[in-house]
């Protein structure tokens, strides 16, 4: 679809969107995409520690399966 016709489709449905949770997350992305810091400043100290032992564990081989886990769990 042509940009401006899927933008014009956009604008009309959310013209006619009775959602409070879609439009609050619509504002949220659109927030986000004017910002120009980027999310990383704005996590936790905790929470960037987390997601390099995180990488850590992905270089090191240290993975648990998606599969296993929901196995484990009977998912």
């Amino acid at each position: 679809m042509e940009y401006e016709a899927l933008k014009s489709e956009l604008i009309e449905w959310l013209t006619k969107l009775d959602d409070d949770e879609t439009i609050a997350y619509l504002k949220l992305v659109k927030d986000a995409n004017l910002s120009q810091e980027d999310w990383w400043y704005e996590l936790t100290h905790d929470q960037k520690d987390g997601i390099s032992r995180g990488l850590k564990d992905i270089d090191a081989c240290r993975l648990t399966l998606h599969d296993d886990v929901k196995s484990k769990y009977g998912l």
